[in-house]
């Protein structure tokens, strides 16, 4: 397994009516890099974001769907997404605010 820097872990935000949800409950949804670990994870969120402490992180692996174009058969990329639990005295992550 490659050595990945905080910086590479995360990729970006998940924009959807259920993750915007989550975040009044402090519930923030990211996609990561398939190679990441939890522990990655968390010191990423928390390295990037100043002030913010993680108390626990959900990971989600999904397969690349099947996709044709004629005969030809292939699959796109696999992704995996992080649902991070913020603690109560942590700061908000600013980049969700005003959205």
């Amino acid at each position: 397994m490659a050595d990945i820097k905080y910086y590479d872990v995360i990729l970006k935000p998940v924009l959807t009516e259920k993750s915007m949800a989550g975040m009044s409950e402090k519930k923030y949804t990211f996609f990561v890099n398939p190679e990441a670990n939890k522990t990655q994870i968390k010191e990423a969120v928390e390295k990037m974001f100043e002030g913010t402490k993680v108390a626990k992180v959900n990971t989600i692996n999904a397969q690349g769907k099947m996709k044709r174009r004629g005969m030809t058969v292939g699959f796109t990329a696999k992704t995996k997404k992080a649902i991070v639990q913020l603690t109560e005295d942590s700061k908000d992550i600013e980049i969700f605010q005003g959205l």
